[in-house]
């Protein structure tokens, strides 16, 4: 898995414009990733009301991230 994410990322680094962008729309894709795994958790624990839609389990979300990106960046949404 970690060498297809690695493919991944190079080629989306290969083929975007700006790096810059890329990195901050990658790390910001995972802190929501993240933010909405924690509000699941505490949905599930105190069942709390949150509205949340995430397919993140428990890969890392920097690794979810980058997959989602290289999916909006093909434009046949396949990846690897």
């Amino acid at each position: 898995m970690m060498d297809q994410i690695i493919r991944v990322a190079w080629d989306l680094n290969e083929n975007t414009e700006n790096r810059y962008q890329l990195v901050y729309e990658i790390a910001e894709l995972a802190k929501k990733l993240v933010d909405e795994n924690q509000a699941k958790k505490a949905h599930d624990d105190f069942n709390f009301e949150e509205n949340f839609d995430t397919t993140y389990k428990k890969e890392n979300p920097v690794e979810h991230a980058i997959m989602v990106k290289a999916a909006e960046a093909d434009d046949d949404r396949l990846v690897g």
